[in-house]
C-alpha cells in the first residue's frame, strides 16, 4: 500500500521561552489539509504573515535555523521540525506569538510527546518521497563538516562529531529508522561550552538559556568565584563546583553520547526543510546548522530535478511488472504489429510508466528506413497513447470492454532518434480528471536519461457494444 500524507488530529499548544530572546512563547500546532506542508504563522504581527518551513526561506544558521519571509522571522525551528518529521507529519499550520519557538527542555522530547503518536491523522493524498538515486556530497573546508547522501530504501543517519576539547572530542551516533527517534534521539538536549556563554550573552543571545534546557560543558579549569560571576550574568542561582571539568552541576546525561545524538536531531529537523521525506542514508561528519542547510539546499535542487515532469523515470529491468504482456492484451485490442507496450512497471497517482523494447525485427523498419532504421515519430505517439489507454482502462469495470480513440493530438516534439537496441520508457500523466469519458493526457518517451519525444493528447473512452 502507498503511504498517505499526514497531519494532526487535534491542535496542540506548547508554551515556554525562546532560547535566545528569552521571550515567553505560545506555539499552537494545528491540522492542515493535504499538500499544505509545514507553515509558521506569526500571529503577534499585523496581517499574521505566513512563513513556509522550506530551506529556501532560511536566512540565518549561526545559533539555530531561522526562516524568514517578507520581513517576518521564526528562529530555532529545528527541534519542532525534527519532532514533526519523526511523527511523519507532512502538513501543519503552526501559530506562534513570538519570533522564536519555545526551547522547552532543549530537545524534541516535549514537542514529540505534546503532539502525541495517537494524534496523527492520515489524509487522502499520496506521500511522495525524495529518493536518493546517486551519491550527493557537500564539504565545508572552514568547519571541516562533510555530509553525504547515499541510495537506500529507508531513511537513516550516521553522525560523527569532533571538538578540540579534552572533555568532548570524538562521538558517534546513529538512527537506523525514524521509528527509533522517540526513545533514542528526541530526549537529547542542546549543549554549549562554558567558554561560549559570556560571549553569547554579550551578543544578545541565550537570554532564555539555563540548566533546564541546555547541557553546559566545562572544557577548562574554573573556580567557584568565576562560576558565580557567570551565574550572576545569567540571573541564575549559584551552583556549587564539584570538579573542575565535565558537565556543569554534574548534570546526568541521558546517554554518554548525548551531544552527538543532539547533532543528529538537528539534522533530522534541518533536512526536513528539503520539502519531502527522504529515502536514503545520510552520513554526517562534524555537522552544524550551516552545513546542514547547505546540504538541504543541494538535496532540494536534486529533488526538483527528480520531480520535474521531464525527469527520466527510474527503470529497473529486474522489477516485477505491474502489467505483463498478457494483462496488457486483456485491456488493449491492439495486436501485432501494432501493440506498442511490452510491460507496465508503475501506476501511481495520476501517472503510468510503460516499456517498449525496440528491435531490428520491427516490421516498420522494412520501409523506415532499410539503410538507416529509425523508429517513426508517429509510432512513438501511438506508444504514448496506448500507455495512457492502459491507465484509463485499468480503472474501468473489468466485466466490460472498452476502447480508446484519439480526439486530439497537440504540442508534439521529437528530440532524438530512436533506433534498434533502444528501450523506450514511456511516462503518461493525466492532465485533468476524466469526465464524460474524455481523458486529457501528457506523454513523454525517454531513452536512458534522455527525453526522446513528448506530446499532449485527448482520447475518448467508449464501451464496446458487443462486450
Amino acid at each position: 500500500m502507498l503511504d498517505k500524507q499526514k497531519t494532526i488530529l487535534n491542535e496542540v499548544t506548547l508554551s515556554g521561552k525562546g532560547l535566545h530572546t528569552g521571550l515567553p512563547v505560545e506555539m499552537t500546532i494545528k491540522p492542515a489539509p493535504e499538500n499544505t506542508g509545514i507553515v509558521f504563522i506569526r500571529v503577534d504581527l499585523d496581517e499574521q504573515p505566513e512563513i513556509e518551513a522550506d530551506v529556501k526561506n532560511v536566512v540565518d544558521t549561526s545559533r539555530g535555523t531561522v526562516i524568514e519571509k517578507e520581513g517576518a522571522r521564526v528562529s530555532t525551528i529545528e527541534h519542532t521540525m525534527a519532532a514533526l518529521a519523526a511523527l511523519r507529519i507532512d502538513n501543519a499550520r503552526i501559530e506562534i506569538n513570538a519570533p522564536e519557538t519555545p526551547i522547552l527542555d532543549g530537545s524534541s522530547k516535549l514537542i514529540f510527546e505534546g503532539i502525541g503518536e495517537s494524534n496523527v491523522k492520515e489524509l487522502d493524498a499520496e506521500r511522495e518521497y525524495f529518493e536518493i538515486r546517486e551519491k550527493v556530497v557537500i564539504k565545508d573546508e572552514e568547519s571541516g563538516a562533510e555530509l553525504v547522501a547515499l541510495p537506500d530504501d529507508e531513511y537513516s543517519i550516521d553522525v560523527m562529531i569532533s571538538f578540540n576539547s579534552p572533555v568532548l572530542h570524538n562521538q558517534y551516533a546513529k538512527l537506523d529508522s525514524l521509528d527509533d527517534f522517540k526513545n533514542e534521539i528526541a530526549p537529547c538536549r542542546t549543549f554549549v561550552f562554558l567558554h561560549e556563554l559570556e560571549f553569547l550573552l554579550n551578543n544578545n543571545l541565550v537570554k532564555g538559556g539555563d540548566l533546564d534546557n541546555a547541557i553546559v560543558i566545562m572544557d577548562r579549569d574554573v573556580n567557584q568565584q568565576e562560576l558565580d560571576r557567570i551565574a550572576d550574568l545569567f540571573h541564575h542561582e549559584h551552583i556549587k563546583l564539584n570538579g573542575n571539568k565535565g558537565i556543569l552541576n554534574n548534570l546526568k546525561l541521558h546517554y554518554d553520547n548525548e551531544p552527538a545524538r543532539h547533532k543528529l536531531l538537528d539534522i533530522v529537523g534541518d533536512l526536513s526543510l528539503v520539502g519531502r521525506p527522504i529515502k536514503g542514508k545520510i552520513i554526517a561528519t562534524r555537522p552544524g546548522h550551516s552545513a546542514n542547510v547547505q546540504f538541504a539546499r543541494l538535496l532540494q535542487k536534486e529533488m526538483h530535478k527528480q520531480f520535474s515532469k521531464t525527469a527520466p523515470p527510474v527503470y529497473d529491468c529486474d522489477q516485477e511488472p505491474v502489467m505483463d504482456i498478457l494483462k496488457i492484451r486483456e485491456l488493449l485490442p491492439h495486436r501485432y504489429p501494432f501493440l506498442m507496450v511490452d510491460k507496465v512497471v508503475e501506476i501511481r497517482g495520476k501517472h503510468i510508466i510503460g516499456v517498449k523494447n525496440i528491435t531490428s525485427n520491427e516490421p516498420i523498419f522494412t520501409g523506415h528506413f532499410p539503410s538507416e532504421p529509425v523508429f517513426p515519430g508517429v509510432m512513438q505517439v501511438e506508444a504514448m497513447a496506448q500507455v495512457g489507454g492502459l491507465y484509463v482502462l485499468n480503472q474501468m469495470d473489468p466485466d466490460k470492454k472498452y476502447s480508446t480513440y484519439f480526439m486530439k493530438i497537440d504540442a508534439i516534439k521529437f528530440r532524438r532518434k530512436i533506433v534498434p537496441g533502444d528501450t523506450m520508457i514511456i511516462k503518461v500523466e493525466l492532465v485533468s480528471p476524466i469526465r464524460r469519458g474524455i481523458a486529457s493526457m501528457k506523454g513523454y518517451v525517454f531513452v536512458g536519461n534522455q527525453l526522446a519525444s513528448e506530446g499532449e493528447f485527448m482520447a475518448q473512452i467508449v464501451e464496446e457494444k458487443n462486450s
